[in-house]
């Protein structure tokens, strides 16, 4: 009876399997072994793209000749029509290049340090030629031709109603060992979208070519060992918008539900510093009313008692510990000029500091770990390979290292520790591991883990003259400023593009222009219009935070600052209404309506708010008070008397 059931069994499982491979036979998967199509050919599988796609199987013996074509005879293939196909097709390392995945399969954008965010064409700093202007595609007709085929892997894309012609000269080499189609007279214009991924060996790279404009396509490929898949394009994290958004409003509340409950860890020990923390909470809780000072324009403040009883006792009161461990450049060597600069000028003026900085850690309130995150990319980001997890990886055996050497990352989990960076990957690179660290970001993205309250939003200043960073200061009065709005740069992200489709060349008021060509003359035209434009847009690019916040307030206009979820510098003690304007990216079609509906009076005392808000966002090579490293650091420290426990 055993055996009959086994037997049973064995036999509803093979009827099972056959009924299976059946209905899988139309579409070409899998070699079903009644089929008569000879085994030692490649089938080419492709998933589903609509709900309702339409496949059919070829089998066909060529219509020429091919040489060194694995000794084929045949060609099978699978034909999908897609009306609308929605695959990007690039050529290696192309004008996609600098995007890169995150954790969850997303993607992120690559900026490079050398490269203005409103002079250069693009951030990437291996631009290669695009497939058009290789010309790689080749069409005659609607005849695809292929001859001296010399490997046994190559991949061809069909227009719609294409007969194979294997008579030309159509193919080349790529550098993964690929063969392309290599014809000048393919109208380029007939393609759109295909992403064709194709290996000879479970070690072999995936190579990505590009076409454009495409309504249908076949793909034949063949070779020993060699699989073939239409892939949907993944659209780039930076390229949609954010599935939350979080808007000015809501984070003034979510700032004060986190100082009313703070979230830090508790120490695993008691220390003498956090009674003197706490003792320092107490007095900036309590301080004495401040209406006016000297130093300091009340407005901009969200309440300047406070901030300037807080940045009393930090003078007084506070002192780091700077990691000596970690080697250069990613350690202990600050960038002081271009887009990532303030990452840099924090480390340079920190480690120099003789008055905050301590050699004995136990008398240490804060712990710096000195990194640069611009560095770090530069030093261990293999080009094209979309992958950043040895990035992180690095930045997690540092803290492991720090943890095992030293007590003081254990005792609060990292909560009394900081890390000051201005690259955009650096949310990315310091998750988890550095979670509980306050982190001081540019990329200040409450969708990507910045913590409102904790963690302090850097300025994104770029820095053209390391001797003179406050070179061209300054812009004319309100009074002889004639363009209500300017913006000019490339079309990083969705929002950009958008901005443009609304208000370029449609109202000479509004001066919104794409990116400006190269060159000197260019970029004084830029800061020309900068400094006689009563309001600046700063819309957010791939990232949520822009360079042109800064800039604008450098140059004397009102920044108008237009990315839902960017938490704005120094958001903990900064009332960004005094001197900005904020506004949600919905509003771009009402925007001129909206700035014309502020009053004069209104715009005088923005205006007056930006020249007072200067001072904060300056580097200097010798410190200032107040200024842009005093105002970083203090926002570290404020930040943490509000998050300690005991």
């Amino acid at each position: 009876m055993g055996n009959r059931r086994l037997l049973f069994l064995l036999g509803v499982l093979a009827v099972n399997y056959l009924l299976f491979q059946s209905i899988l036979v139309p579409y070409g998967s899998g070699n079903a072994p009644w089929s008569s199509v000879p085994q030692k050919y490649d089938r080419v599988r492709f998933p589903s793209l609509h709900s309702t796609p339409k496949y059919f199987t070829v089998w066909s013996p060529p219509m020429g000749s091919v040489s060194g074509f694995s000794n084929s005879s045949a060609f099978i293939a699978t034909v999908e029509k897609m009306p609308n196909p929605i695959v990007q097709f690039e050529v290696g390392g192309g004008k996609n290049m600098g995007k890169h995945n995150d954790e969850n399969g997303d993607l992120v954008s690559e900026r490079n340090i050398s490269n203005d965010d409103v002079f250069k064409d693009g951030t990437d700093r291996n631009d290669a030629r695009s497939l058009s202007e290789k010309k790689d595609v080749g069409r005659k007709g609607d005849r695809l031709d292929l001859e001296n085929v010399g490997s046994q892997n190559f991949n061809a894309i069909l227009a719609k109603g294409s007969n194979v012609n294997f008579s030309g000269k159509q193919f080349s080499k790529t550098e993964g060992g690929y063969w392309l189609v290599n014809d000048n007279n393919m109208d380029s214009r007939e393609y759109d979208g295909v992403r064709v991924h194709t290996s000879h060996s479970s070690t072999s790279s995936t190579n990505v070519t590009s076409l454009e404009n495409f309504a249908q396509k076949v793909v034949f490929s063949a070779s020993k060992n060699s699989t073939a898949m239409i892939t949907p394009r993944r659209k780039m994290r930076c390229m949609m918008p954010p599935k939350t958004r979080t808007l000015i409003q809501e984070m003034n509340h979510i700032l004060v539900r986190r100082r009313a409950s703070a979230r830090a860890m508790r120490p695993r020990w008691s220390s003498k510093r956090d009674l003197e923390i706490l003792a320092a909470r107490l007095e900036i809780e309590h301080a004495p009313i401040v209406t006016q000072d000297k130093e300091l324009y009340a407005p901009l403040f969200r309440n300047l008692s406070m901030f300037k009883r807080s940045y009393e006792l930090m003078e007084r009161t506070l002192k780091v510990y700077i990691y000596k461990d970690g080697d250069k450049p990613i350690f202990h060597q600050p960038i002081l000029k271009g887009l990532y600069a303030s990452e840099g000028w924090f480390m340079k003026l920190m480690e120099e500091n003789k008055y905050f900085v301590v050699k004995d850690p136990s008398k240490a309130h804060l712990f710096y770990l000195p990194f640069s995150a611009r560095m770090l990319e530069h030093s261990l980001y293999v080009r094209n390979s979309h992958n950043r997890t040895n990035l992180r990886q690095f930045l997690k055996d540092y803290t492991d290292k720090i943890s095992t050497k030293y007590p003081h990352f254990n005792r609060t989990g990292g909560a009394d520790h900081f890390l000051v960076a201005c690259h955009d990957w650096a949310p990315y690179e310091t998750r988890h591991h550095m979670e509980y660290c306050i982190k001081a970001l540019c990329n200040a993205d409450v969708t990507q883990g910045f913590k409102i309250g904790r963690d302090v939003s850097l300025p994104e200043a770029y820095v053209r003259s390391v001797r003179d960073p406050q070179r061209d200061l300054g812009g004319k009065p309100p009074h002889q400023r004639p363009i209500l709005a300017f913006y000019a740069g490339n079309m990083h992200g969705y929002l950009r593009p958008i901005l443009l489709k609304h208000w370029k060349d449609k109202d000479p008021d509004m001066k919104i222009y794409g990116p400006m060509p190269h060159g000197i003359a260019n970029k004084m035209n830029y800061i020309h219009h900068m400094k006689n434009s009563k309001y600046c847009i700063c819309p957010k690019g791939y990232e949520v935070n822009s360079p042109r916040v800064v800039e604008a307030i450098f140059y004397e206009c009102v920044p108008v600052i237009i990315s839902d979820n960017f938490v704005p510098p120094f958001f903990e003690v900064l009332n960004w209404d005094a001197f900005s304007i904020i506004l949600a990216e919905k509003d771009i079609p009402n925007l001129k309506q909206i700035l014309l509906s502020i009053s004069q009076e209104k715009y005088l005392k923005l205006q007056l708010g930006v020249r007072k808000a200067q001072k904060h966002f300056f580097w200097h090579v010798k410190p200032l008070k107040y200024d842009l490293f005093h105002m970083t650091l203090h926002s570290i420290w404020y930040n943490r008397v509000f998050q300690i426990k005991l």
